[in-house]
């Protein structure tokens, strides 16, 4: 009973640890990618990064986010997925509020505008990027009642 209880808890605790583990190196992908201009971290387990250049819909700031994005011709696609929370992310609101953005892959930097796609094309683009992602936004959509929102980039 003793040990059944002490594995138990064993199991909860690494399963925190693995969750702060896996915060932590995303957070310090981010901060090197962001930091070192493009030279470090344009892969994340496999998966392009993109650094995201937008405005601050209240404040008017510069604010920089690194995000997945799957490439066709000059568009760009990213999930507004934040994690599976029932909030969409800052980034979102800030396209939304301002669409004129940047982004930076490696060294390169491309302007553009965003839109927020639907219909047909929302349900092609969402099985290429949850393909991409091998069924993580899924489990995003599973986590939350809303539809997490899909923004392409089309570089002008």
């Amino acid at each position: 009973m003793v040990r059944a209880i002490i594995k138990k808890k064993i199991k909860r605790y690494l399963k925190i640890i693995r969750l702060y583990t896996q915060f932590l190196f995303i957070y310090f992908h981010n901060y090197l990618y962001i930091y070192t201009n493009g030279r470090i971290g344009k892969t994340l387990a496999g998966r392009p990064c993109l650094i995201l250049f937008n405005t601050g819909a209240k404040t008017g700031l510069e604010r920089k986010n690194v995000l997945s994005y799957l490439r066709e011709s000059n568009s760009f696609c990213i999930v507004a997925s934040n994690g599976g929370r029932e909030k969409n992310p800052s980034w979102y609101h800030n396209l939304k509020s301002n669409p004129d953005c940047k982004i930076q892959i490696g060294k390169e930097t491309f302007s553009g505008s965003a839109i927020q796609i639907h219909d047909e094309e929302y349900i092609e683009w969402w099985n290429k990027m949850d393909n991409m992602n091998k069924g993580g936004y899924s489990n995003y959509q599973k986590m939350t009642e809303r539809k997490i929102p899909l923004i392409l980039i089309n570089i002008t």
